[in-house]
């Protein structure tokens, strides 16, 4: 295999779809394919679970519904039958979800399985979120929601790339500056204080973040589209989307 033909089936799996296609089409998933998929259950079990909550489903039964389907898409291979030519990622977890509530019998085994797919404690600020969209519908909760964790995981990831330059403290500062949250923010003034910087130099830090955030989001949107010439009209969705909130 040539070094191109390399890159490019590299860039490939590195997208949602072809973790799902490869370990599609392994005749015994290897324990890496199955691992990748793993994580991208524990990466939108909260898109699930909102849409779950708003279907009118209690707190529990919402929390044992979403740790069972995830387990159920790895256990029965379901993602082996996902057709990426039908749709994007998003739209492809959300209508195997609307499936498996749909047949009574995965709903009634989900409630009396356990699982360990959700790895974050369901706050109080989560119910109270959903409680403040009681005339959204379902399917839109759930994108708002899939958008807010993709920009999540694209904060996580500019985090790291901080804390790895030796920036983590700094970043902590500027993060609430990079997502349109600054009622929160502390003063640049006491920022310079803290950081023994100049209020310029936090300036020109934050366009720098800034501008990668957005590079970072991207990548993290490629990864949930087949076609790369989608990228752009997802990121107006998601970006509308949030703007709705």
């Amino acid at each position: 295999m040539s070094s191109e033909a390399a890159s490019r089936d590299k860039l490939f799996f590195s997208t949602h779809w072809g973790m799902i296609l490869k370990a599609g089409d392994s005749a015994a998933t290897t324990a890496h394919a199955l691992s990748a998929l793993s994580e991208l259950c524990q990466a939108y079990w909260r898109p699930v679970y909102v849409f779950l909550r708003k279907q009118g489903y209690r707190r529990e039964d919402a929390e044992d519904l979403t740790q069972g389907f995830f387990a159920h898409l790895l256990e029965n291979r379901g993602y082996a039958r996902a057709d990426p030519n039908k749709g994007r990622f998003r739209s492809f977890l959300l209508a195997a979800l609307k499936y498996f509530i749909a047949d009574a019998r995965d709903r009634e085994r989900a409630l009396k399985r356990g699982g360990a797919i959700i790895v974050e404690s369901l706050d109080d600020n989560m119910e109270a979120q959903i409680a403040e969209r009681a005339k959204w519908q379902a399917d839109e909760v759930y994108d708002r929601e899939w958008a807010a964790s993709l920009v999540r995981q694209a904060l996580d990831r500019l985090a790291q790339e901080c804390a790895l330059a030796g920036k983590a403290e700094l970043f902590s500062y500027l993060m609430p500056h990079l997502v349109a949250r600054e009622e929160t923010a502390v003063p640049y003034k006491e920022i310079a204080r803290r950081s023994h910087r100049t209020v310029a130099s936090l300036h020109r830090e934050r366009a720098r973040l800034r501008a990668r955030y957005r590079v970072i989001l991207r990548e993290e949107v490629r990864a949930t589209v087949q076609d790369p010439t989608e990228v752009d009209e997802e990121l107006r969705y998601l970006c509308r989307v949030l703007a709705a909130t």
